[in-house]
């Protein structure tokens, strides 16, 4: 008896150590985690084969690489890991690993050996799609419209190099976009016939991107089972600035002519945004997701059977208040796999294409990247949550296992304590029940009081989710010590289409008491959260609300605005992406100029006194660096303690790894500085 004592005091001691030695996650350690994505199977099913991101504090930058795995999680290996980055993995059909590096695709065995570049083309290529036959891909490759031939781009390129004038000339909206000027080149639909050598522009002549600009998927062309026909998006409007309205079309390569425009048919009846279309593997039908409104980038995304011998499009979806996701057809073609925002997670759901009976597969976690095995019977996918970041995950369909597949950040994961997500529901405004997600920080003592960072998504169209964000990662926001609360108030997705809606033009009303009354039901009901010191940040649109917050509230400590939307009026002439204030304002500020005073944080100054960090990023043109700038001015000439964090080179989202370090120690450092002790 004394001897088992021994034992299970050792054993407590031993645990206890183990404990000691893990610590709280830094932003160096999340800078540290490869970053796994594009998982992709093998057409035998046999390999898994995805990129990993891996980024150097130090050298502030990234290397990607490619990896595969066994399907069963063996041998697990890289097969491209040079100093050159190695991206977009697939397979070809004979079972060879497809890649893209330096513009170009390649392929090679899958021991990394015998390795070709299949193109040569100068304007580059990207995002290879095979015919099942293996004799052709499509590709895209940005290019002047107007030019026929290769050599045409290169001597345009060149005359600009030359050129001593360093101007811009625009004729038309839709000039920038995101964090890039759009230029005067296109993004065309290319096949290249690997027999031939012979390249061809699907879509010459055109002005218009194939993919699409703005609001298109990651699946926006595919060629048909029999390698004859092509599918595509593409927006034809006339002012992409204010239109929403991808559609889906076909063309024929038996149509092809040299050095001529092929005609395309457009097969979406919808005005709004409809994009992914994929053929079924028996050739049947073209699947893809359609929106239904115009202008609106957040409607339902329904989903859509084309059938390709009498023109037929039905609607598959639409009994089902689910906005469809990323999607793949089984096999047989006889059902569509997708996923879909469901409360917290992206879930995996499966549709029967006959009777339109719906199931949800796996509800728990963030997945993306779908693939199936060629028997149908287990599911291959990214995986992430909270507390874990994305690996490849397989799901036997039969047996419903579960299995991670891949560990590639286990090691450092083992030293870090990180308590996984809680959930809360409280009541919103008109009753409805509003969702939070809520994290505790590391080495957590339920007898302590801690700080409460509370946090707003943006979107405003999104939702907080069970993921492990690079950016806004609710594991690091936790981990000096705070409790972290972040709900999904009205406009949030994954809880039907009608509380998504409930947020256009209605900007700081309904979302305003779901989120105030969040943060109250967390301040009664959870003791071990400080009610003196409490803290908020957003950004996007959760920045708008810090704003809304500043004018409206003195329940927080300090804030943090990081790209958030000041003065709606400005906004307005500032931002690219005009269709997304056209629906959320009910129209122009000339037009609808009640709604843009009316919700405007700017308007709101008089009651500014709460201390802010306002954060911006020079290259941010989706909420122009202007409003930081009238932000700041505001709350200096307001004698609101405030601080202005401006990075020149960052976008809507700070990428570099040393910037994003600075970030969240400037983050730490303001709320800290408003601790009352």
């Amino acid at each position: 008896m004394r001897s088992i004592k021994i034992i299970i005091i050792s054993l407590l001691f031993v645990f206890s150590i183990q404990a000691q030695q893990k610590k709280a996650i830094t932003v160096e350690d999340m800078w540290a985690m490869k970053r796994v994505s594009n998982v992709t199977l093998s057409p035998d099913g046999k390999t898994v084969a995805f990129a990993v991101k891996i980024y150097d504090m130090e050298q502030n930058s990234g290397q990607s690489d490619i990896y595969i795995i066994n399907s069963d999680g063996t041998n697990l290996r890289p097969i491209k890991n040079s100093k050159d980055n190695e991206t977009s993995p697939a397979f070809t059909p004979d079972g060879k690993l497809s890649y893209q590096m330096k513009g170009q695709i390649r392929i090679c065995d899958l021991n990394g050996k015998n390795d070709i570049q299949v193109t040569d083309l100068y304007t580059g290529c990207s995002d290879v799609r095979w015919s099942a036959d293996g004799t052709k891909i499509l590709f895209i490759s940005s290019v002047y419209p107007e030019c026929l031939t290769q050599e045409c781009n290169k001597n345009k390129d060149d005359e600009i190099a030359a050129s001593k004038v360093n101007v811009m000339v625009f004729e038309e909206l839709m000039y920038r976009h995101w964090d890039d000027w759009r230029g005067p080149k296109r993004s065309h639909l290319f096949s290249y016939d690997l027999k031939s050598k012979k390249y061809s522009d699907l879509t010459l002549n055109s002005n218009y991107d194939v993919p699409p600009i703005a609001l298109g998927s990651s699946n926006d062309f595919n060629i048909s089972p029999d390698g004859n026909e092509v599918v595509f998006t593409m927006n034809q409007s006339e002012m992409l600035a204010t239109s929403t309205n991808n559609d889906i079309f076909i063309l024929n390569l038996n149509d092809l002519q040299e050095n001529k425009a092929t005609s395309f048919k457009k097969i979406s009846k919808s005005e709004g945004n409809d994009n992914q279309p994929v053929y079924s593997p028996d050739g049947k039908y073209i699947a893809f997701v359609s929106m239904a409104r115009a202008g609106f980038e957040a409607d339902k995304q329904a989903l859509m059977l084309y059938e390709r011998n009498t023109g037929e499009l039905n609607e598959l979806s639409g009994m089902y208040d689910i906005s469809v996701g990323e999607f793949i057809w089984s096999p047989d073609s006889k059902s569509i796999y997708y996923t879909a925002a469901y409360e917290i997670y992206n879930s995996i759901y499966k549709i029967d294409v006959e009777s339109g009976s719906n199931e949800i597969v796996l509800k728990e976690r963030v997945n993306s990247s779908l693939n199936i095995s060629p028997d149908g019977k287990t599911l291959y996918f990214d995986q992430q949550r909270n507390n874990l970041p994305s690996e490849a995950f397989s799901f036997n369909l039969e047996s419903k296992e579960l299995k991670q597949l891949t560990f590639m950040n286990k090691e450092l994961l083992s030293k870090l304590e990180m308590n996984d997500i809680e959930t809360f529901w409280s009541d919103g405004a008109e009753g409805a029940k509003v969702q939070s997600i809520l994290v505790k920080p590391p080495f957590f003592d339920p007898s302590k009081k801690y700080p409460l960072i509370f946090l707003i998504h943006g979107g405003p169209q999104g939702h907080w989710d069970d993921n492990f964000h690079y950016r806004w990662n609710t594991q690091m926001f936790a981990s000096k010590g705070y409790v972290v609360v972040a709900p999904n108030p009205r406009g949030s997705t994954g809880y039907g289409q009608k509380f998504t809606d409930e947020i256009s033009k209605d900007w700081g009303g309904k979302v305003y008491i779901d989120l105030m009354n969040a943060y109250d039901y967390a301040i009664e009901n959870y003791k071990f959260i400080d009610k003196e010191n409490t803290f908020a940040a957003g950004a996007s649109y959760g920045g708008y609300m810090i704003n809304w917050i500043e004018g409206h509230t003195d329940r927080f400590n300090a804030l943090l605005c990081h790209d958030g939307v000041y003065n709606l009026i400005s906004m307005y002439g500032t931002t690219e992406e005009l269709w997304f204030p056209e629906w959320e304002y009910n129209g122009t500020p000339w037009e609808s100029k009640d709604i843009y005073e009316k919700w405007s944080p700017s308007n709101f100054v008089q009651n500014f006194k709460t201390p802010m960090l306002v954060v911006h990023g020079g290259k941010d043109f989706r909420v122009p660096e202007g409003q930081a700038f009238e932000l700041f001015t505001a709350l200096q000439k307001r004698g609101v303690e405030s601080k202005f964090v401006y990075f020149p080179e960052e976008t809507h989202f700070v990428t570099k790894p040393q910037n994003a370090r600075f970030w969240w120690n400037t983050m730490f450092e303001w709320f800290n500085k408003y601790i009352t002790r």
